[in-house]
């Protein structure tokens, strides 16, 4: 028997880790990287996303249709919905016209990512959103400025499928949940300052400005994706290093086929998977009911309250909350020990006293009372964000794993948030009361919770360290990991 263990290296967990990332020896990293910068300009790149759907929901941006009153008398509408004379289903397929682009495009960056360095596709998506933006501020109606939305969902593809399993290989291993949440917590500050964003715009220049000032900030992150050497991504051939991308012999790879047959018998893989199956599902839910949060929000809030700056009210509301709670669920499950049983268990009881918060809120008619019970239900449902997505990362294997997020992304917005946004605003329609709808809508937060207490008592196997294939060969290293974080 061998008392130090050594012989067992290749099953103990964390041994494995440390020889994996030790491959990295074999492949020159950039003389810009470090583990913490690759996060900051990840988390800036996914804030400046999420304030472009901030500020097209916002109402200063988005704005209002025109009235006539019974004398006769009308008034011209504000923003993007008066000046295209937008519906409020029109305006809800507005939110959701980037997912026609995200759905095509997730699969085929992911597909690439084996043949194309990731992080060349970043800085590609970054450059198409970019110009997708720039185009929406040129637009000139409904269909205009709906098919640029469409091309934003295309440049975000590459980012969401490619940006997550990078700060997964580099974050120190007791906290990869904590830097993950702190990746998404730029969705709901992203949200915030979009809404802040587009008041402030919308009231002293024209709603086509925001669009234009969101492209001059995304623009050098998209050219720093081709300027600078990229990044080896785990599980993935680097295509810069004089390695072939089946040279086996050297790396922790596999060797790949390419095509639309790879990309089917992937996905297959994911579907037979229970414990991502019930993650997504539970996603999809959740995201239901934030997705129609975001977009309506401030409209409703402004509708049921009289709130005054109802988007300073609910920006500044929700980027304290989405810090706040993000980072906690991040933190919390670090704690617990970050397991994918333990995340499902984080998962469903956060969802499920958030949902009981949110919707006893929108029972008062008391603004205040509203806004705190509000905010405590916002704090324990964004802390879901990190869980979430380490479960995504880890119940699949490293190469699965752009697909895996692609495929996550690709079925929360067409399942989720994209038809939530129109269904709410038919409801409205139909009932035309804010807190009837407001009301409805909170309460599918609850099978949310439910769908995600299924994956506590689901076998759950974290396969972060598994081979890509079978065929995959593992080489062992001496040489200390590459990567040290300060």
């Amino acid at each position: 028997m061998d008392v130090d263990g050594e012989g067992d290296l290749g099953k103990n967990p964390r041994i494995m880790e440390r020889d994996s990332d030790s491959l990295k020896d074999q492949i020159a990293e950039p003389s810009w990287f470090t583990p913490k910068k690759l996060l900051v300009v990840f988390c800036v790149v996914n804030l400046i996303n999420y304030i472009d759907r901030g500020a097209i929901a916002s109402n200063g941006i988005n704005g209002s249709r025109g009235t006539c009153t019974s004398t006769g008398t009308c008034s011209s509408g504000t923003g993007i919905q008066g000046d295209f004379n937008l519906s409020n289903f029109e305006d809800g397929v507005l939110s959701s016209a980037f997912m026609v682009g995200l759905l095509v495009a997730s699969p085929i960056f992911a597909s690439l990512a084996k043949r194309v360095n990731p992080f060349r596709l970043i800085g590609v998506g970054l450059s198409i959103w970019t110009l997708a933006v720039l185009g929406c501020g040129l637009s000139f109606d409904f269909w205009s400025i709906t098919i640029c939305r469409m091309f934003v969902g295309v440049g975000e593809a590459s980012f969401v499928s490619l940006a997550a399993p990078y700060i997964d290989d580099n974050a120190p291993h007791d906290q990869k949940s904590a830097w993950l949440a702190l990746f998404y917590m730029c969705i709901p500050a992203g949200y915030a300052f979009g809404y802040v964003y587009g008041g402030l715009v919308g009231n002293v220049l024209p709603w086509r400005a925001a669009f234009w000032g969101e492209a001059i900030l995304m623009l050098p992150f998209a050219v720093l994706g081709f300027v600078i050497k990229p990044l080896h991504l785990k599980g993935f051939a680097p295509d810069d290093t004089g390695f072939a991308p089946d040279d086996t012999d050297n790396l922790n790879v596999l060797p790949v086929s390419y095509g639309f047959s790879s990309v089917l018998k992937d996905l297959k893989l994911l579907l037979v998977d229970k414990v991502y199956v019930t993650n997504i599902l539970g996603y999809i839910a959740y995201n239901f009911v934030l997705g129609a949060y975001s977009y309506f929000g401030p409209k409703a809030g402004y509708n049921i309250y009289k709130m005054e700056n109802a988007d300073l009210i609910f920006g500044g509301v929700t980027v304290i909350c989405g810090i706040v709670g993000t980072l906690s669920g991040g933190v919390i499950l670090d704690y617990m020990d970050a397991t994918i049983s333990n995340a499902f268990k984080l998962l469903s009881v956060s969802t499920f006293v958030g949902a009981l918060f949110c919707f006893s809120a929108f029972c008062f008619k008391s603004l205040y009372a509203f806004l705190a019970f509000f905010a405590i239900g916002e704090l324990l449902i964004f802390a879901t964000q990190g869980p979430v997505n380490f479960v995504v990362l880890h119940c699949v294997k490293p190469s699965l794993r752009p697909l895996a997020m692609a495929m996550s992304t690709v079925s929360i917005h067409i399942f989720g948030d994209v038809p939530s946004s129109p269904l709410v605003g038919v409801l409205q329609d139909h009932v035309n009361n804010w807190r009837v709808t407001a009301l409805v809508l909170t309460f599918v937060l609850f099978p949310a919770a439910a769908i995600w207490s299924i994956g506590i008592f689901l076998n759950s196997v974290d396969r972060y360290n598994e081979d890509s294939e079978p065929e995959a060969v593992t080489r062992e290293s001496t040489v200390a990991p590459l990567l040290e974080v300060a």
